[in-house]
């Protein structure tokens, strides 16, 4: 489903997907306030009606799970009507937890479907106005798409996959003037790190230790990776492609253990 809500904004669009929540609708929001066109995709229909009404710009609304080949075409006819994609921002995603014993068919396929699929599919259906814009995408992968937590083996495999595609792009299109990077973060103060800490029987002691993980001793806010997403897709960032960028707050860079503390 399509719905256009027009304010006034740039002359093309920016797509971002899983919109409705977390870093997506930071970027969402971080986009509108710089006045660019938007094309909002997200499965949960209310969220991205809840997130347009507080948005101050030309947006149109696709409803449907990015999984999908249909969702990526809708998001292409509606940038189309907006006067064409400069940019996708691709942050959709789900967290399932197993081992590559204890994960099951069905698991694996969903995870790869919405974490990996999802993202050439959206990549394949934009490549042409983003070309012709000579626009640029952003992935969101994650540290896990550079080293591994345990039971996380259907994440962790789409996130490295995902970098992987946005390097693979950054080649191709790079003499088009097309840029491709991915942002990885670690832990981010989303609903969907909130839904895995609930999972467990002391969510508390949960955070202390995804305090602990991070030097910076706190996961990042929404709003701190949607700014790096708002600067890889703007021409302030005109030389950098092919890139992975961090937003851990120094998670990957400490070693574990000390010989001395002090």
């Amino acid at each position: 489903m399509v719905e256009s809500i027009l304010r006034g904004g740039y002359d093309v669009a920016i797509v971002v997907t899983g919109a409705a929540k977390g870093i997506g609708r930071a970027v969402a929001e971080r986009l509108a306030e710089e006045g660019h066109r938007l094309v909002l995709v997200d499965v949960d229909g209310p969220g991205l009606s809840d997130l347009a009404s507080s948005l101050r710009s030309d947006l149109r609304i696709v409803v449907g799970s990015v999984a999908e080949q249909a969702t990526a075409t809708a998001a292409a006819l509606a940038a189309a009507e907006l006067g064409g994609c400069s940019g996708l921002s691709h942050n959709a995603g789900i967290q399932r937890y197993g081992s590559a014993l204890t994960t099951e068919p069905a698991g694996w396929d969903e995870v790869i479907a919405v974490n990996l699929t999802a993202a050439y599919l959206m990549a394949h259906a934009l490549l042409p106005q983003i070309v012709a814009s000579k626009g640029a995408l952003v992935f969101m992968a994650s540290v896990q798409g550079l080293a591994t937590q345990q039971n996380v083996a259907a994440y962790t495999t789409a996130k490295h996959g995902l970098i992987g595609l946005a390097k693979s792009i950054a080649v191709d299109f790079a003499s088009d003037g097309v840029r491709s990077n991915a942002v990885a973060p670690g832990s981010v103060d989303t609903p969907m790190l909130n839904w895995a800490v609930n999972l467990a029987p002391d969510p508390a002691a949960v955070w202390q230790e995804i305090n602990a993980m991070h030097p910076m001793g706190r996961p990042a806010r929404a709003a701190e990776v949607a700014d790096l997403v708002s600067f890889l897709l703007s021409e302030r960032a005109s030389f950098i492609t092919g890139e992975v960028i961090r937003v851990d707050g120094g998670l990957l860079s400490r070693i574990g253990g000390s010989p001395r503390k002090s």
